[in-house]
């Protein structure tokens, strides 16, 4: 049973963000010297996949990604390959258990396929004003979440907001903002604080 919390959240929630909270803390953080995607230097690894590709994690984040979109009118759901590959396979099987069976779920490439359908966007054909959620594993400066937010413009689609795992704090929601489109990230780094 869910029981609202005094601040009206629910409890619920609450122990699903709690779990996936330790779930990270306990498996996605590596540490040592690493060269990012974007090209800076950093002393922690940030590897999503650790949670996003196992059963109880992946569970966790759908739950909350589909309670924070509930509300909000989205058509679509998804983001570029492949930190967003996991996770919007886990958003489509909890999106069935809670009825929400019109839910399109989508990965964009990197670049388009060389053969067949040449396409930027897979999945279910997204329809020019779909309203979109853009989800990633981690976001750091913020470079593949601008690629898919403009590919995802140019089919047409309304992107409403991204929502990220793990926000590394480097520019990320700054590069969100220069697009219009809000991040809600799930954690920042300063809620591992205690590990790094």
């Amino acid at each position: 049973m869910v029981v609202p919390a005094k601040d009206g959240r629910c409890l619920l929630e609450e122990e699903w963000r709690r779990a996936l909270h330790r779930l990270v803390a306990e498996r996605a953080f590596e540490y040592g010297e690493f060269v990012l995607s974007s090209g800076r230097k950093s002393h922690y690894y940030f590897d999503g996949k650790q949670v996003t590709l196992c059963p109880e994690g992946a569970y966790l984040l759908a739950r909350i990604i589909i309670d924070k979109i509930r509300n909000d009118n989205i058509q679509a759901v998804g983001g570029p390959t492949i930190g967003a590959d996991p996770i919007a396979g886990a958003v489509a099987a909890v999106a069935y258990l809670e009825g929400l069976r019109d839910l399109k779920l989508f990965v964009v490439r990197k670049e388009p396929k060389p053969h067949g359908k040449r396409r930027w966007i897979e999945g279910p054909p997204l329809t020019p004003g779909d309203r979109v959620v853009v989800i990633e594993d981690v976001i750091t400066t913020g470079a593949s979440v601008v690629k898919t937010v403009n590919v995802l413009r140019d089919a047409g689609c309304v992107v409403a907001r991204v929502i990220v795992l793990v926000d590394r704090l480097e520019g990320g929601a700054e590069a969100c903002a220069r697009l219009g489109v809000p991040l809600d990230p799930i954690f920042t780094i300063r809620d591992f604080g205690g590990t790094l």
